[in-house]
């Protein structure tokens, strides 16, 4: 007998990058890449500034590619997941042991920080979301609105998942 696939998950929640945000990001990187070039280029400094300065106008170059790469897709929320639009698991909702939503929190601009209860593989994409061991960063080009309703959603799931059984609202 051959299963039935299962349907998706409904999308609690979606954070993507915005488009002015999106623009100024990349055209400051880019920008940011020419003129470094540039002055290794036409002006002389000595040979080792100039390699520096290569070095680093070129990877100006590579993170503009990395960056806009990772702003066309979307970060989405489902009850059990929080997922790149590209299929990357980001976390497990189970897997989740915290939040750290505050002003002072290392977090990215707009955004939120996950704890979690397993280490997971170190990634990152630019202006969205990275993650370092345990620690999940979410958000920076995203609009703090859409990081804020996610955030929100995930605090009221890890806060329905961490109630008595006896106490559970059905």
């Amino acid at each position: 007998m051959i299963d039935k696939p299962s349907e998706p998950e409904e999308i609690l929640a979606i954070a993507r990058a915005s488009k002015g945000r999106r623009f100024l990001g990349l055209f400051s990187l880019g920008m940011l890449g020419v003129l470094v070039v540039g002055v290794a280029l036409f002006r002389t400094p000595a040979l080792e500034w100039r390699v520096f300065l290569l070095v680093v106008g070129f990877a100006s170059f590579w993170m503009v590619e990395q960056m806009r790469r990772a702003t066309v897709g979307q970060i989405e929320l489902t009850e059990t997941v929080l997922r790149d639009s590209d299929g990357t698991v980001i976390a497990w909702i189970d897997d989740i042991e915290g939040m750290d939503r505050g002003v002072f929190a290392f977090k990215p601009s707009n955004g939120f920080l996950l704890k979690t209860k397993q280490s997971a593989e170190k990634a990152w994409r630019p202006g969205m979301w990275w993650r370092m061991g345990r620690r999940i960063g979410i958000g920076g080009m995203a609009p703090g609105h859409h990081t804020k309703l996610m955030s929100e959603i995930i605090a009221v799931i890890l806060a329905r998942r961490d109630m008595e059984p006896d106490d559970r609202l059905d």
